[in-house]
Protein backbone atom coordinates (compact mmCIF):
# COMPACT_ATOMS: atom_id res chain seq x y z
CA UNK A 1 0.00 0.00 0.00
CA UNK A 2 1.56 3.16 -1.02
CA UNK A 3 1.82 5.95 2.22
CA UNK A 4 1.79 9.82 1.37
CA UNK A 5 1.64 12.40 3.99
CA UNK A 6 -1.06 13.92 2.65
CA UNK A 7 -4.00 12.66 0.77
CA UNK A 8 -6.39 15.39 -0.91
CA UNK A 9 -9.51 14.07 -2.45
CA UNK A 10 -11.33 15.69 -4.85
CA UNK A 11 -9.80 17.86 -7.97
CA UNK A 12 -11.27 21.05 -8.04
CA UNK A 13 -10.40 24.02 -7.45
CA UNK A 14 -9.67 23.41 -3.62
CA UNK A 15 -8.05 20.31 -4.09
CA UNK A 16 -5.98 21.61 -6.75
CA UNK A 17 -4.86 24.56 -4.65
CA UNK A 18 -4.33 22.72 -1.69
CA UNK A 19 -2.17 19.78 -3.68
CA UNK A 20 -0.18 22.53 -5.58
CA UNK A 21 0.92 24.19 -2.57
CA UNK A 22 1.58 21.44 -0.33
CA UNK A 23 3.81 19.46 -3.58
CA UNK A 24 5.67 22.54 -3.59
CA UNK A 25 6.67 22.69 -0.27
CA UNK A 26 8.17 19.07 -0.58
CA UNK A 27 5.30 17.41 0.84
CA UNK A 28 4.30 13.66 -0.88
CA UNK A 29 1.06 14.16 -2.11
CA UNK A 30 -1.60 12.19 -3.42
CA UNK A 31 -4.77 13.69 -5.79
CA UNK A 32 -7.54 11.90 -6.21
CA UNK A 33 -10.55 12.85 -8.45
CA UNK A 34 -13.20 10.73 -9.40
CA UNK A 35 -13.80 11.68 -13.26
CA UNK A 36 -10.92 11.41 -15.71
CA UNK A 37 -9.85 14.94 -15.84
CA UNK A 38 -8.74 17.51 -13.29
CA UNK A 39 -10.76 21.08 -13.02
CA UNK A 40 -13.93 20.03 -11.09
CA UNK A 41 -17.18 21.30 -11.34
CA UNK A 42 -15.89 25.23 -11.79
CA UNK A 43 -14.57 23.60 -15.14
CA UNK A 44 -16.72 21.04 -16.64
CA UNK A 45 -20.21 22.40 -15.16
CA UNK A 46 -19.93 25.82 -13.27
CA UNK A 47 -18.14 28.82 -13.90
CA UNK A 48 -16.16 28.39 -17.16
CA UNK A 49 -19.07 26.89 -19.64
CA UNK A 50 -21.79 29.29 -17.98
CA UNK A 51 -19.69 32.67 -18.15
CA UNK A 52 -18.86 30.92 -21.84
CA UNK A 53 -22.51 30.70 -22.56
CA UNK A 54 -23.62 34.36 -20.86
CA UNK A 55 -20.88 36.11 -22.83
CA UNK A 56 -22.27 34.43 -25.94
CA UNK A 57 -26.04 35.08 -25.24
CA UNK A 58 -24.84 38.74 -24.52
CA UNK A 59 -22.73 39.14 -27.69
CA UNK A 60 -25.96 37.91 -29.86
CA UNK A 61 -28.39 40.52 -27.69
CA UNK A 62 -25.54 43.39 -27.62
CA UNK A 63 -25.44 42.95 -31.92
CA UNK A 64 -29.09 43.14 -32.32
CA UNK A 65 -29.62 45.89 -29.88
CA UNK A 66 -26.75 47.83 -31.82
CA UNK A 67 -28.50 46.85 -35.21
CA UNK A 68 -31.70 48.44 -33.98
CA UNK A 69 -30.18 51.62 -33.27
CA UNK A 70 -28.01 52.03 -36.19
CA UNK A 71 -30.36 51.29 -39.07
CA UNK A 72 -29.02 47.73 -39.40
CA UNK A 73 -30.37 44.44 -40.65
CA UNK A 74 -29.23 40.92 -39.54
CA UNK A 75 -30.03 37.96 -41.35
CA UNK A 76 -29.72 34.28 -40.78
CA UNK A 77 -30.54 32.37 -37.44
CA UNK A 78 -28.07 31.64 -34.85
CA UNK A 79 -26.46 28.17 -34.53
CA UNK A 80 -26.57 26.39 -31.31
CA UNK A 81 -23.92 24.65 -32.43
CA UNK A 82 -21.51 27.45 -32.32
CA UNK A 83 -22.81 28.52 -28.94
CA UNK A 84 -21.39 25.25 -27.78
CA UNK A 85 -18.21 25.26 -29.09
CA UNK A 86 -17.61 28.54 -27.59
CA UNK A 87 -18.30 26.64 -24.24
CA UNK A 88 -16.03 23.70 -25.19
CA UNK A 89 -13.39 25.95 -26.62
CA UNK A 90 -13.20 27.46 -23.16
CA UNK A 91 -13.53 24.68 -21.42
CA UNK A 92 -10.64 23.03 -23.32
CA UNK A 93 -8.20 25.82 -22.81
CA UNK A 94 -8.47 26.06 -19.18
CA UNK A 95 -8.38 22.22 -19.37
CA UNK A 96 -4.79 22.47 -21.03
CA UNK A 97 -3.88 24.52 -17.22
CA UNK A 98 -5.68 21.74 -15.13
CA UNK A 99 -3.83 18.50 -16.75
CA UNK A 100 -2.30 16.38 -14.72
CA UNK A 101 0.95 16.39 -15.60
CA UNK A 102 1.04 19.70 -13.53
CA UNK A 103 0.83 17.66 -10.14
CA UNK A 104 3.13 15.09 -11.75
CA UNK A 105 5.79 17.30 -12.27
CA UNK A 106 5.39 19.06 -8.75
CA UNK A 107 6.17 15.20 -7.17
CA UNK A 108 2.38 14.51 -6.63
CA UNK A 109 0.42 11.56 -7.61
CA UNK A 110 -2.74 11.97 -9.52
CA UNK A 111 -5.62 8.91 -9.02
CA UNK A 112 -8.79 9.15 -11.18
CA UNK A 113 -11.27 6.94 -9.26
CA UNK A 114 -14.12 7.27 -6.70
CA UNK A 115 -12.62 7.52 -2.74
CA UNK A 116 -14.27 6.19 -0.21
CA UNK A 117 -12.82 5.71 3.33
CA UNK A 118 -11.77 2.24 4.67
CA UNK A 119 -10.75 3.78 8.11
CA UNK A 120 -9.15 7.04 9.53
CA UNK A 121 -5.82 6.85 7.75
CA UNK A 122 -6.89 4.53 4.61
CA UNK A 123 -8.62 5.85 1.59
CA UNK A 124 -10.14 3.48 -1.02
CA UNK A 125 -9.76 4.84 -4.76
CA UNK A 126 -11.95 1.83 -6.24
CA UNK A 127 -10.52 -1.56 -8.22
CA UNK A 128 -9.27 -2.82 -4.62
CA UNK A 129 -6.79 0.37 -4.59
CA UNK A 130 -5.79 1.75 -1.07
CA UNK A 131 -3.56 4.37 -0.16
CA UNK A 132 -2.22 5.52 3.67
CA UNK A 133 -2.13 9.01 4.50
CA UNK A 134 -1.23 11.11 7.93
CA UNK A 135 -3.48 13.49 6.95
CA UNK A 136 -6.21 13.59 4.78
CA UNK A 137 -8.03 16.54 3.04
CA UNK A 138 -11.55 16.63 1.46
CA UNK A 139 -12.86 18.91 -1.42
CA UNK A 140 -15.55 17.06 -3.12
CA UNK A 141 -17.33 20.59 -4.00
CA UNK A 142 -21.03 20.02 -4.30
CA UNK A 143 -23.96 18.76 -6.67
CA UNK A 144 -27.12 19.73 -7.21
CA UNK A 145 -30.27 19.69 -4.97
CA UNK A 146 -33.43 17.88 -6.98
CA UNK A 147 -36.62 19.10 -5.20
CA UNK A 148 -39.09 16.24 -3.94
CA UNK A 149 -41.40 17.06 -6.61
CA UNK A 150 -43.85 14.69 -7.58
CA UNK A 151 -43.27 13.28 -11.05
CA UNK A 152 -40.20 15.32 -11.25
CA UNK A 153 -38.32 11.56 -11.97
CA UNK A 154 -40.83 11.59 -15.06
CA UNK A 155 -39.47 14.09 -17.27
CA UNK A 156 -36.15 14.65 -19.07
CA UNK A 157 -34.91 17.75 -16.83
CA UNK A 158 -31.97 19.13 -16.85
CA UNK A 159 -29.21 20.58 -14.27
CA UNK A 160 -26.36 23.00 -14.37
CA UNK A 161 -24.34 19.51 -14.98
CA UNK A 162 -26.43 18.68 -18.31
CA UNK A 163 -27.71 22.24 -19.67
CA UNK A 164 -24.37 23.23 -21.64
CA UNK A 165 -25.13 19.65 -23.56
CA UNK A 166 -28.32 20.36 -25.29
CA UNK A 167 -28.92 19.51 -28.74
CA UNK A 168 -30.70 22.18 -29.65
CA UNK A 169 -32.16 26.14 -28.10
CA UNK A 170 -35.36 25.32 -26.26
CA UNK A 171 -38.50 27.52 -27.53
CA UNK A 172 -39.76 27.19 -24.15
CA UNK A 173 -37.37 26.76 -20.97
CA UNK A 174 -38.53 27.20 -17.71
CA UNK A 175 -36.68 27.35 -14.73
CA UNK A 176 -37.41 25.92 -11.04
CA UNK A 177 -34.79 28.03 -8.62
CA UNK A 178 -34.51 31.43 -8.74
CA UNK A 179 -30.80 31.75 -7.67
CA UNK A 180 -27.44 32.33 -8.87
CA UNK A 181 -27.47 29.41 -11.17
CA UNK A 182 -31.04 29.93 -12.06
CA UNK A 183 -31.06 33.67 -13.01
CA UNK A 184 -27.25 33.46 -14.97
CA UNK A 185 -28.80 30.52 -16.99
CA UNK A 186 -32.88 31.84 -17.17
CA UNK A 187 -31.00 35.12 -18.89
CA UNK A 188 -28.76 33.55 -21.00
CA UNK A 189 -31.60 31.23 -22.75
CA UNK A 190 -33.89 34.42 -22.89
CA UNK A 191 -30.67 36.10 -25.02
CA UNK A 192 -30.40 33.67 -27.16
CA UNK A 193 -34.00 33.78 -28.35
CA UNK A 194 -35.75 31.55 -25.51
CA UNK A 195 -38.79 32.04 -23.73
CA UNK A 196 -38.37 31.60 -20.61
CA UNK A 197 -39.98 31.39 -16.97
CA UNK A 198 -38.67 31.48 -13.37
CA UNK A 199 -40.12 29.79 -11.10
CA UNK A 200 -39.22 30.70 -7.27
CA UNK A 201 -40.59 30.02 -4.44
CA UNK A 202 -39.66 33.12 -2.58
CA UNK A 203 -40.52 36.14 -2.54
CA UNK A 204 -38.07 37.99 -3.58
CA UNK A 205 -35.07 37.23 -5.92
CA UNK A 206 -31.51 38.37 -5.16
CA UNK A 207 -32.50 37.21 -1.33
CA UNK A 208 -28.61 37.48 -0.25
CA UNK A 209 -28.32 40.89 -1.78
CA UNK A 210 -28.97 44.19 0.31
CA UNK A 211 -32.90 45.30 -0.47
CA UNK A 212 -32.06 48.38 -2.82
CA UNK A 213 -29.91 45.85 -5.20
CA UNK A 214 -32.68 43.32 -4.82
CA UNK A 215 -35.19 46.10 -5.89
CA UNK A 216 -33.83 47.44 -8.57
CA UNK A 217 -32.30 43.56 -10.13
CA UNK A 218 -35.96 42.32 -9.68
CA UNK A 219 -36.99 45.11 -11.75
CA UNK A 220 -34.15 44.80 -14.62
CA UNK A 221 -34.61 40.92 -14.84
CA UNK A 222 -38.57 40.70 -15.17
CA UNK A 223 -37.86 43.21 -18.35
CA UNK A 224 -36.63 40.09 -20.03
CA UNK A 225 -37.89 36.98 -17.82
CA UNK A 226 -40.90 36.11 -16.72
CA UNK A 227 -40.76 35.31 -12.70
CA UNK A 228 -43.01 33.91 -10.89
CA UNK A 229 -42.26 34.71 -6.78
CA UNK A 230 -44.13 33.04 -4.13
CA UNK A 231 -45.47 29.90 -6.05
CA UNK A 232 -44.62 25.86 -5.43
CA UNK A 233 -43.93 23.76 -8.54
CA UNK A 234 -46.02 20.55 -7.18
CA UNK A 235 -46.06 18.39 -9.90
CA UNK A 236 -44.07 17.48 -13.20
CA UNK A 237 -45.65 15.20 -15.76
CA UNK A 238 -44.21 14.10 -19.41
CA UNK A 239 -46.73 14.39 -22.06
CA UNK A 240 -46.61 14.74 -25.91
CA UNK A 241 -42.79 15.82 -25.38
CA UNK A 242 -43.22 18.27 -23.12
CA UNK A 243 -42.51 18.51 -19.61
CA UNK A 244 -45.59 19.95 -17.49
CA UNK A 245 -44.91 21.54 -14.86
CA UNK A 246 -48.32 22.42 -11.97
CA UNK A 247 -47.59 25.17 -10.08
CA UNK A 248 -49.61 27.12 -7.04
CA UNK A 249 -49.09 30.30 -6.01
CA UNK A 250 -51.94 31.61 -3.66
CA UNK A 251 -53.99 28.78 -3.66
CA UNK A 252 -54.46 28.45 -7.14
CA UNK A 253 -52.52 25.47 -9.52
CA UNK A 254 -51.77 25.79 -12.84
CA UNK A 255 -49.92 24.43 -15.63
CA UNK A 256 -47.62 25.12 -18.36
CA UNK A 257 -45.71 23.11 -20.97
CA UNK A 258 -42.10 23.80 -21.81
CA UNK A 259 -39.30 22.02 -23.94
CA UNK A 260 -36.32 21.89 -21.31
CA UNK A 261 -36.83 22.25 -17.32
CA UNK A 262 -33.85 23.77 -15.71
CA UNK A 263 -33.20 22.13 -11.95
CA UNK A 264 -31.75 25.08 -10.05
CA UNK A 265 -33.03 24.28 -6.53
CA UNK A 266 -29.80 24.58 -4.87
CA UNK A 267 -26.50 22.66 -4.19
CA UNK A 268 -25.45 20.20 -1.74
CA UNK A 269 -22.41 18.74 -0.64
CA UNK A 270 -21.12 15.65 -2.77
CA UNK A 271 -19.86 13.68 -0.17
CA UNK A 272 -22.28 10.39 -0.15
CA UNK A 273 -20.29 8.61 -1.52
CA UNK A 274 -17.05 8.96 0.93
CA UNK A 275 -18.61 6.74 3.54
CA UNK A 276 -17.41 9.62 6.04
CA UNK A 277 -18.79 7.32 9.31
CA UNK A 278 -15.95 4.51 8.66
CA UNK A 279 -13.34 7.67 9.26
CA UNK A 280 -15.21 8.94 11.98
CA UNK A 281 -16.18 12.25 10.36
CA UNK A 282 -18.97 14.14 11.71
CA UNK A 283 -21.80 15.89 9.35
CA UNK A 284 -23.98 18.58 10.75
CA UNK A 285 -27.32 19.57 8.26
CA UNK A 286 -25.95 17.36 5.61
CA UNK A 287 -22.40 19.68 5.72
CA UNK A 288 -18.94 18.00 6.92
CA UNK A 289 -18.66 19.87 10.72
CA UNK A 290 -14.94 21.87 10.80
CA UNK A 291 -13.49 24.36 13.50
CA UNK A 292 -12.29 27.90 12.50
CA UNK A 293 -9.31 25.72 11.11
CA UNK A 294 -10.64 23.58 8.96
CA UNK A 295 -10.45 20.22 10.92
CA UNK A 296 -12.65 18.18 11.17
CA UNK A 297 -13.94 16.18 13.88
CA UNK A 298 -10.97 13.91 13.33
CA UNK A 299 -7.78 16.33 13.67
CA UNK A 300 -5.50 15.22 10.68
CA UNK A 301 -8.91 15.12 8.14
CA UNK A 302 -9.80 18.32 6.87
CA UNK A 303 -12.71 19.65 4.82
CA UNK A 304 -13.16 23.09 2.16
CA UNK A 305 -15.00 24.18 0.07
CA UNK A 306 -18.73 23.38 -1.33
CA UNK A 307 -18.84 20.70 1.45
CA UNK A 308 -18.34 22.80 4.55
CA UNK A 309 -21.06 25.60 5.31
CA UNK A 310 -19.15 28.67 4.31
CA UNK A 311 -19.39 30.46 0.84
CA UNK A 312 -20.19 28.02 -2.11
CA UNK A 313 -18.13 29.63 -4.70
CA UNK A 314 -14.72 28.61 -6.12
CA UNK A 315 -12.73 31.53 -5.32
CA UNK A 316 -13.96 31.32 -1.47
CA UNK A 317 -12.65 27.25 -1.64
CA UNK A 318 -9.49 27.96 -3.57
CA UNK A 319 -8.74 30.85 -1.15
CA UNK A 320 -9.99 27.97 2.01
CA UNK A 321 -7.24 25.75 0.75
CA UNK A 322 -4.72 28.28 0.79
CA UNK A 323 -5.24 28.69 4.10
CA UNK A 324 -5.02 24.71 5.11
CA UNK A 325 -1.48 24.44 3.62
CA UNK A 326 0.34 25.31 6.34
CA UNK A 327 -2.48 23.76 9.05
CA UNK A 328 -1.92 20.52 7.20
CA UNK A 329 1.69 20.52 7.16
CA UNK A 330 3.11 22.27 9.95
CA UNK A 331 -0.01 22.29 12.34
CA UNK A 332 -0.58 25.17 12.32
CA UNK A 333 -4.48 26.91 13.15
CA UNK A 334 -4.74 30.05 10.55
CA UNK A 335 -8.29 30.71 9.97
CA UNK A 336 -9.68 32.65 7.33
CA UNK A 337 -12.79 35.93 7.72
CA UNK A 338 -15.50 35.47 4.76
CA UNK A 339 -16.67 38.78 5.97
CA UNK A 340 -13.81 39.94 3.04
CA UNK A 341 -14.81 37.53 0.08
CA UNK A 342 -16.79 38.99 -2.18
CA UNK A 343 -19.01 37.49 -4.67
CA UNK A 344 -20.65 38.34 -8.31
CA UNK A 345 -23.90 37.21 -9.93
CA UNK A 346 -23.32 37.85 -13.45
CA UNK A 347 -26.18 38.81 -15.08
CA UNK A 348 -27.02 42.11 -17.16
CA UNK A 349 -26.18 44.22 -15.06
CA UNK A 350 -23.83 42.26 -12.92
CA UNK A 351 -23.89 42.43 -9.19
CA UNK A 352 -21.17 42.74 -6.65
CA UNK A 353 -21.48 41.83 -2.95
CA UNK A 354 -19.49 42.56 -0.28
CA UNK A 355 -19.66 42.30 3.90
CA UNK A 356 -22.65 43.49 5.19
CA UNK A 357 -26.05 44.59 3.46
CA UNK A 358 -27.96 47.64 5.48
CA UNK A 359 -30.20 45.82 6.53
CA UNK A 360 -27.63 43.44 8.63
CA UNK A 361 -26.18 46.59 9.75
CA UNK A 362 -29.84 47.51 11.58
CA UNK A 363 -29.94 43.79 12.79
CA UNK A 364 -26.85 44.35 14.34
CA UNK A 365 -27.42 47.65 15.87
CA UNK A 366 -24.19 49.13 14.16
CA UNK A 367 -24.46 52.88 14.11
CA UNK A 368 -23.66 53.46 9.88
CA UNK A 369 -23.83 55.74 6.90
CA UNK A 370 -24.75 55.05 3.56
CA UNK A 371 -22.39 56.34 0.59
CA UNK A 372 -23.64 56.07 -2.92
CA UNK A 373 -23.49 57.15 -7.00
CA UNK A 374 -25.47 56.26 -9.61
CA UNK A 375 -23.96 55.21 -12.80
CA UNK A 376 -25.70 57.63 -14.39
CA UNK A 377 -23.49 60.46 -12.42
CA UNK A 378 -20.23 58.65 -14.10
CA UNK A 379 -19.23 59.81 -17.31
CA UNK A 380 -18.03 56.61 -19.07
CA UNK A 381 -20.71 54.58 -18.52
CA UNK A 382 -22.87 57.46 -19.76
CA UNK A 383 -21.09 57.47 -22.83
CA UNK A 384 -21.24 53.80 -22.87
CA UNK A 385 -24.77 54.17 -22.66
CA UNK A 386 -24.78 51.97 -19.80
CA UNK A 387 -26.14 54.20 -17.11
CA UNK A 388 -28.66 51.24 -15.24
CA UNK A 389 -26.82 50.90 -11.93
CA UNK A 390 -25.42 52.24 -9.01
CA UNK A 391 -22.90 51.88 -6.14
CA UNK A 392 -23.51 51.49 -2.29
CA UNK A 393 -21.30 51.62 0.55
CA UNK A 394 -21.79 50.95 4.16
CA UNK A 395 -19.34 51.94 6.81
CA UNK A 396 -19.62 53.11 10.04
CA UNK A 397 -19.48 56.15 11.79
CA UNK A 398 -16.07 56.58 11.72
CA UNK A 399 -16.15 55.70 7.70
CA UNK A 400 -14.68 52.10 7.79
CA UNK A 401 -16.06 49.85 5.30
CA UNK A 402 -18.54 47.27 6.43
CA UNK A 403 -20.44 46.46 3.05
CA UNK A 404 -20.43 47.30 -0.88
CA UNK A 405 -22.72 46.63 -3.48
CA UNK A 406 -23.29 47.59 -6.59
CA UNK A 407 -25.64 46.59 -9.82
CA UNK A 408 -23.66 47.85 -13.34
CA UNK A 409 -22.14 46.64 -15.93
CA UNK A 410 -18.82 44.94 -15.31
CA UNK A 411 -19.51 45.45 -11.51
CA UNK A 412 -17.26 42.68 -10.60
CA UNK A 413 -14.20 44.04 -11.99
CA UNK A 414 -14.29 47.76 -11.13
CA UNK A 415 -15.67 47.25 -7.58
CA UNK A 416 -12.66 44.70 -6.51
CA UNK A 417 -11.44 48.48 -4.94
CA UNK A 418 -13.61 47.98 -2.29
CA UNK A 419 -12.44 44.29 -1.44
CA UNK A 420 -8.49 45.68 -1.01
CA UNK A 421 -9.55 48.67 1.00
CA UNK A 422 -12.21 46.43 3.41
CA UNK A 423 -9.60 43.67 3.94
CA UNK A 424 -7.02 46.44 5.01
CA UNK A 425 -9.02 48.18 6.79
CA UNK A 426 -9.06 51.40 5.34
CA UNK A 427 -11.75 53.89 5.28
CA UNK A 428 -13.70 55.10 2.34
CA UNK A 429 -12.62 58.27 1.70
CA UNK A 430 -8.98 56.52 1.08
CA UNK A 431 -10.57 55.31 -2.17
CA UNK A 432 -11.66 58.83 -2.87
CA UNK A 433 -8.19 60.35 -2.46
CA UNK A 434 -6.37 57.83 -5.25
CA UNK A 435 -5.66 59.80 -8.79
CA UNK A 436 -8.69 57.68 -11.57
CA UNK A 437 -7.98 57.46 -14.81
CA UNK A 438 -10.26 59.49 -16.78
CA UNK A 439 -13.05 58.35 -17.92
CA UNK A 440 -13.11 54.62 -16.10
CA UNK A 441 -15.94 52.60 -14.64
CA UNK A 442 -13.88 52.66 -11.40
CA UNK A 443 -15.37 56.25 -11.44
CA UNK A 444 -18.46 54.99 -9.68
CA UNK A 445 -16.19 54.05 -6.94
CA UNK A 446 -14.38 57.46 -6.78
CA UNK A 447 -17.89 59.33 -6.70
CA UNK A 448 -19.35 57.10 -3.80
CA UNK A 449 -16.43 57.95 -1.75
CA UNK A 450 -16.26 61.56 -2.55
CA UNK A 451 -19.44 61.57 -0.55
CA UNK A 452 -17.61 60.84 2.54
CA UNK A 453 -15.78 64.04 2.33
CA UNK A 454 -18.73 66.06 0.62
CA UNK A 455 -20.16 65.22 4.30
CA UNK A 456 -17.07 65.40 7.03
CA UNK A 457 -15.99 68.88 5.16
CA UNK A 458 -19.36 70.56 4.24
CA UNK A 459 -21.81 68.94 5.88
CA UNK A 460 -20.96 69.29 9.24
CA UNK A 461 -19.42 72.44 11.20
CA UNK A 462 -16.81 73.33 8.79
CA UNK A 463 -18.02 75.28 6.08
CA UNK A 464 -19.74 77.38 9.37
CA UNK A 465 -16.53 78.17 10.44
CA UNK A 466 -14.91 78.86 7.16
CA UNK A 467 -17.64 81.45 6.64
CA UNK A 468 -16.64 83.63 9.49
CA UNK A 469 -13.34 83.39 8.47
CA UNK A 470 -13.45 84.71 5.14
CA UNK A 471 -16.45 87.42 6.43
CA UNK A 472 -13.82 88.67 9.03
CA UNK A 473 -11.19 88.77 6.74
CA UNK A 474 -13.41 90.68 4.37
CA UNK A 475 -14.10 93.10 7.03
CA UNK A 476 -10.56 93.47 7.86
CA UNK A 477 -9.64 94.73 4.50
CA UNK A 478 -12.23 97.19 4.59
CA UNK A 479 -14.44 95.61 1.95
CA UNK A 480 -11.52 96.13 -0.54
CA UNK A 481 -9.69 93.33 -2.70
CA UNK A 482 -6.34 92.86 -0.81
CA UNK A 483 -3.20 93.55 -3.04
CA UNK A 484 -2.32 90.48 -3.17
CA UNK A 485 -6.14 89.06 -4.87
CA UNK A 486 -5.77 92.28 -7.47
CA UNK A 487 -6.06 90.61 -11.09
CA UNK A 488 -3.16 91.04 -13.79
CA UNK A 489 -3.84 93.87 -15.86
Amino acid sequence: MERYQVAIIGGGSAGMTAASGMASLGAKVALIEKRNSLGGDCLHFGCVPSKALIKTANMSHDMHEAAEFLGLSISGEMSFEKVKERINQARSTIQSHDSSDRFTDLGADVYFGEASFESDHIVNIGDGESIYAEKIVIATGSKPVIPPIDGIETIPYVTNESIFDLPALPAKLGVIGGGTVGLEMAQAFSRLGSEVTVFEGADRLFSKEDRDITRFMENEISKELEIRLNTKVVQAAYENEKSVLTVEQKGQQTTEAFDVILVAAGRKPAIDSLKLEQAGVEKVKGFIHTDATFRTSRPHIFAVGDTVNTLPFTHAAGEEAKTIVSNVLFGLRNTLDHSNTPWVTFTVPEVFHLGMTEQEAEDKKIEYKVFRAHLNEVDRFITAHETRGFVKFITDKKGYILGAHAAGTDAGEWMQLAVYAKKNKMKIGTLSRMVYTYPVKAGAVQKAADMFWREKLFDGPLPKLTKKFFDFKFKLSGGKVTPDQQPES
